[in-house]
């Protein structure tokens, strides 16, 4: 079953979408899963990348885990992961990973959400990305079950503009 939708937004700009990614960012704590879906190029993650960036004391290069699968930061908050997990083969994987204890205990951004299987989290925000009409612009949906998610966003986004 899908989550619900309770926020659209249009982002016009690399700066709209990395801004909102930094402001979410900050209000996020270990145990936290931010589930990017979307094409290739859909901008998921830059989105991580704005949002890894904005919670490290000293800025560090942020390399697309693709090839990886992971990659791990050490902030003020706590762990970071960020999954790329689109080359997975099986579910099963995510333990051989340790995402299954990063997702209770550290923030995570995990691109490709589908091939989490049955270890997805009830708890996550699901960021559904599309490219929009001029090249800069991408189209957000978030999506989730837990209700403190949408008061959450609707005051970042008010924060943003």
């Amino acid at each position: 079953m899908q989550d619900p939708v309770f926020s659209e937004h249009l982002f016009t700009s690399e700066n709209q979408t990395a801004t909102f990614a930094a402001r979410l960012a900050q209000h996020l704590r270990p145990g936290d899963c931010v589930l990017m879906e979307g094409p290739v190029g859909a901008g998921k993650s830059f989105f991580a990348r704005a949002a890894i960036l904005s919670l490290l004391e000293e800025p560090e290069d942020i390399p697309s885990p693709t090839f990886t699968l992971v990659q791990t930061y050490d902030s003020p908050t706590g762990e970071i992961w960020h999954s790329d997990l689109y080359r997975l083969n099986h579910p099963d994987e995510i333990e051989e990973l340790g995402l299954n204890d990063a997702m209770t205990d550290a923030i995570c951004f995990i691109e490709w959400p589908d091939r989490l299987g049955s270890y997805r989290p009830e708890n996550a925000l699901t960021l559904v990305f599309e490219n929009g009409q001029q090249a800069d612009e991408r189209h957000l949906t978030m999506r989730a079950q837990d209700a403190r998610w949408a008061k959450l966003i609707s005051g970042v986004y008010d924060d943003a503009n």
